[in-house]
């Protein structure tokens, strides 16, 4: 049986995330203005700081967004009200038991928000996501042990990164030195994509798909750093959510949609060889099984819909999901059931 969240906290939790929602647009310095590209509409705010006119990206265009602009004024005078209003939700949140992040996390995370990292499209990815879900599912996470890590997974797609033809400000690589983070070298020094935290173990990895035969390391523009291709993970970042990471006062951040979560999770378990990888591969499926039973619940169709998605991607996708399912029984259940 599912263990849920009180509706008060789940409440609380979907105000906290509008509540952010509303902030970012009542930080507008400028004009929102629509750009077209590629059948797609981009809104950015456009200010002058000088003589140059600047253009920082706000959000793809959607329903929400469009009202929240509509609102800019309005929502600029009450921002005090709104940060007290956050404050007494993180406390009925944390009165809740619901889980946070570490203090090193929590501290990264605002300032990587504030440099534009989830504006422009990133995605936590990982167990961190996996704690994520507790707030947009209102579900308790009941495999908390299972659910520790000192990896920080930042994801994002190069195209994309071009696309929006805007940048982090400052650059990453400022912001992870403020935090202590000093690059960790691969093969080609120039092209790092892991940072360590000198004065702990926290590891923050970037990200992206890769959409050739081997898993190199590619530009990610749009964040000043480069990042690790890997297959599949078109599928699991692709229509990115927003999230609440509980710290302080909140933290707005965007994760993969928990069921393209849930269905990558029996991917990348057959990915994992022996060793080590083996028992990542043991907490793959468990998540993957934890999700897979309460989206069943709440988010059939959903689930249905991003299962249908990845069998469509061919056979060697479907071989991976089938070997995973072998081993998940009760979940084989529930996806042939949809």
């Amino acid at each position: 049986m599912t263990n849920r969240h009180t509706p008060v906290a789940h409440a609380a939790y979907l105000d906290l995330l509008r509540s952010w929602q509303t902030e970012t647009v009542s930080e507008i310095r400028g004009a929102p203005t629509p750009v077209k590209r590629n059948g797609k509409t981009y809104w950015y705010d456009s200010y002058r700081i000088g003589q140059e006119v600047r253009k920082t990206y706000i959000g793809e265009d959607s329903p929400e967004l469009r009202e929240r602009l509509d609102r800019k004024k309005a929502l600029a005078t009450a921002s005090e009200d709104r940060r007290k209003h956050r404050a007494r939700l993180i406390r009925i949140l944390r009165a809740e038991g619901f889980l946070g992040v570490d203090a090193t996390t929590g501290s990264l995370l605002p300032a990587m928000s504030r440099a534009g990292v989830f504006r422009l499209g990133s995605a936590i990815v990982g167990t961190h996501a996996f704690r994520l879900y507790e707030g947009t599912l209102g579900v308790r996470n009941s495999f908390d042990l299972m659910a520790q890590t000192s990896d920080l997974d930042i994801a994002s797609f190069e195209r994309l990164s071009l696309a929006l033809q805007d940048t982090v400000s400052p650059p990453l690589q400022q912001v992870l030195g403020d935090f202590s983070f000093a690059p960790v070298p691969g093969l080609k020094q120039e092209k790092v994509w892991r940072w360590q935290q000198t004065r702990n173990e926290l590891l923050v990895e970037f990200l992206t798909p890769s959409f050739e035969d081997d898993e190199g390391i590619r530009p990610l523009p749009a964040l000043g750093v480069y990042a690790h291709s890997l297959h599949h993970l078109n599928y699991l970042i692709a229509e990115p959510v927003p999230a609440i990471a509980v710290y302080r006062s909140g933290i707005l951040v965007q994760v993969p949609r928990p069921e393209r979560f849930a269905i990558h999770k029996l991917i990348v378990a057959d990915r994992r060889r022996d060793g080590a990888d083996s028992l990542k591969a043991h907490k793959d499926r468990i998540q993957a099984e934890f999700l897979i039973r309460v989206l069943t619940q709440d988010r059939p169709d959903d689930l249905k819909d991003a299962y249908g998605d990845a069998l469509s991607c061919g056979p060697k996708w479907d071989q991976r999901i089938e070997k995973s399912l072998k081993m998940l029984p009760g979940s084989r259940g529930i996806l042939d059931g949809l």
